[in-house]
């Protein structure tokens, strides 16, 4: 596969960053990848595989340095999560969860906030991002979770669902509207919720077709108090921050798809060359050369254009909403696709456990969901050609 070895090369990592990578990929073979099935199977959390992240000192790459991080580059941070997400989703989404809850934080925290929130995760903590509610998916205008000022703290009460790491996390960066403000769109506030927090419960944990050690539940803020101190911005600063966290996260997702399918790419050629039937290997045969073909083509140039929005991130690019759209439009129904196409090229066998493609198909569907579901991605690229009225 000489074309994604030239790709990788052509990325030019300096020399710590290829350091960083070759631990990271170690990591991924000794530790990560031999317990993904395990912990497919039991639901279990993966402690072991975040300790392993810590310790590496994974989180401190986004983190800056003030506030105990050792910070790389947006395009080494999404190769780690390609790595993290080829051995085990569920690990990989845990990772860059903490991302996703973190970076409104230090984009638009204050310098208090930051050196009192931040160290915790530079140094292996978990976050958390909720901002989907029963009634509020890919409309985060609908948000119901009220935020009522009382003196120096602030009330909280609502619910959300669907969140990753919700039960577990450190730090839940969480999206809810002012009280005193009456337009739902301006409405929106940002704050950081703290572990322990009072009136902060875990209402459901859900059981999911993928992503089964990455634990998403449901969370209740009965009278939750937290200090005003953790307020991000101001009062109805919620919707610009929303919107610039989703540009980073959804490159994110891209990454983590691209996990998916490159494993189950390699699985899928490996069998491939195998496997014989009728006297022939599965490869030599026309039309599993013909979906090899589109299934590597495709995976070729979704690499090259996450590739190209890291770029842009990381020269400083404001403007790039429609770039992340089309990263994780294409990425997740590549997954989709890859993990698809995997199972039948292995036949029966792909639809048992016994082998990795049956998981890679299940984590791949949510892919195709989460921040934002495809169907509002084309919708947000489509319009942005609009012209005129």
């Amino acid at each position: 596969m000489k074309i994604f070895e030239r790709i990788d090369r052509s990325r030019r990592w300096k020399e710590e960053e290829r350091a960083v990578l070759d631990q990271v990929q170690r990591l991924a073979d000794d530790i990560i990848a031999p317990n993904a099935a395990r912990l497919d199977e039991s639901g279990e959390f993966p402690w072991e595989n975040i300790k392993a992240l810590g310790e590496l000192g994974l989180n401190a790459i986004f983190v800056p340095e003030a506030y105990g991080g050792t910070p790389f580059s947006y395009a080494l941070y999404l190769e780690i999560v390609k790595t993290i997400s080829q051995a085990c989703a569920s690990t990989g989404i845990i990772y860059a969860t903490n991302f996703h809850g973190m970076k409104p934080l230090i984009d638009f925290g204050n310098e208090e906030q930051k050196a009192r929130l931040l160290p915790l995760v530079a140094e292996g903590g978990l976050a958390s991002l909720a901002i989907t509610e029963p009634t509020a998916g890919s409309d985060a205008t609908g948000m119901r979770t009220r935020f009522v000022p009382d003196g120096d703290e602030i009330v909280i009460d609502g619910s959300k669902t669907f969140i990753s790491s919700g039960d577990v996390a450190d730090r839940i960066l969480l999206f809810g509207k002012w009280s005193e403000i009456d337009e739902a769109r301006a409405a929106i506030s940002v704050l950081v919720v703290e572990r322990g927090t009072p009136g902060l419960r875990v209402v459901s944990k859900e059981r999911k077709m993928g992503h089964r050690a990455s634990s998403t539940v449901g969370l209740a803020f009965e009278g939750a108090r937290v200090p005003r101190a953790n307020l991000i911005g101001q009062a109805g600063d919620g919707l610009p921050i929303l919107l610039a966290s989703l540009n980073l996260s959804r490159p994110s997702i891209a990454a983590h798809a691209i996990g998916i399918a490159r494993a189950a790419f390699k699985d899928a050629i490996a069998y491939a060359n195998e496997r014989e039937q009728s006297r022939q290997r599965v490869i030599d045969f026309q039309g599993n050369q013909f979906t090899i073909a589109d299934l590597a083509s495709e995976l070729a140039m979704v690499e090259r254009w996450v590739d190209y929005v890291a770029e842009l991130i990381d020269a400083g690019e404001e403007d790039f909403s429609v770039e992340a759209s089309i990263a994780k439009l294409r990425a997740s129904d590549l997954a989709m696709k890859m993990t698809t196409e995997a199972v039948q090229i292995f036949g029966g066998y792909g639809y048992v456990a016994d082998y990795r493609v049956e998981r890679l198909m299940r984590d791949a569907k949510v892919t195709q969901i989460w921040e934002g579901t495809n169907q509002i991605h084309r919708q947000l690229i489509g319009r942005a050609f609009r012209q005129g009225r």
